[in-house]
């Protein structure tokens, strides 16, 4: 219990202190937060027209939240390969502190900013039209699996920033596999539309399962044109997106911690 104490204790000094780093780049927090109102306007007013329409706007927003945290797990990894790259982390390391510390300060700051990112997006929401209709209870529920979900990807972005050599490897690394991840999913359009090959990738792939949980939970339905697979992890996509999210946080804080310690042997 003492160590566990400890670990959340020197977490969540990392994690301040991170938050209050986030004066000095004013410009990382605007882009994060810009990032998920860009797709909202333009996916719902470029493409909306021609994918349903407001029906379409409403269910679009379930793919944005489940694409905007994801998409921070970029945050997570350039913010921990910078703090390598200035020999932060190697400061931290030579405290008495868990080495896990470092890592969930970093992810716990993180999460921090995926709830801004979220709040943002519902207010982005709200003013294209998209509404709550589901009950109270679901609503809390959808917006703890936003959040369960986010932190499962910043330990995913934690691994890139342990892994990269550098600043600018972590920056390339960190975003090129977000894109097939996201739009290789339900996130914007349904993966009935999709070619059939690619169909059950979309259908398994956690991002969908979350978009369509969130989707389910708000009670925002496919638009009529663009009917849901029949397929488990669309039928199941609450248990499947909580199941999968708890699997990605156990293998990457895994990875992510073994890392960080041979960091320290070598």
């Amino acid at each position: 219990m003492a160590a566990v104490t400890r670990l959340a204790r020197d977490a969540t000094l990392i994690a301040w202190r991170n938050l209050l780093n986030l004066r000095r780049t004013p410009g990382s927090v605007v882009a994060a937060l810009i990032q998920p109102v860009m797709f909202v306007l333009l996916l719902s007013y470029v493409f909306g027209g021609s994918l349903g329409g407001d029906a379409y706007r409403t269910y679009l927003m379930g793919g944005i939240f489940a694409q905007a945290v994801t998409f921070n797990a970029a945050f997570t990894a350039l913010g921990l390969a910078n703090d390598l790259d200035r020999g932060i982390v190697d400061r931290f390391r030579s405290l008495p502190m868990p080495p896990m510390a470092v890592i969930l300060g970093r992810t716990l700051s993180d999460l921090t900013m995926s709830a801004l990112t979220v709040a943002v997006t519902s207010l982005c929401g709200l003013f294209i039209g998209w509404r709550i209709a589901g009950t109270l209870p679901e609503a809390v529920l959808a917006y703890l699996l936003i959040l369960l979900f986010a932190f499962a990807m910043s330990w995913v972005g934690a691994t890139i920033g342990l892994t990269a050599r550098s600043v600018e490897v972590a920056q390339s690394a960190g975003l090129i596999w977000l894109f097939p991840v996201t739009f290789l999913s339900s996130a914007f359009v349904p993966t009935a539309t999709l070619p059939a090959a690619l169909q059950p990738v979309a259908d398994w792939n956690p991002v969908s399962a979350t978009a369509t949980a969130l989707r389910t939970l708000f009670a925002n339905p496919a638009p009529p044109t663009a009917p849901l697979r029949d397929t488990w992890p669309v039928t199941h996509a609450l248990p499947y997106a909580l199941l999968s999210t708890l699997a990605i946080t156990a293998v990457f804080m895994g990875v992510a911690v073994r890392r960080f310690r041979a960091m320290g042997r070598g």
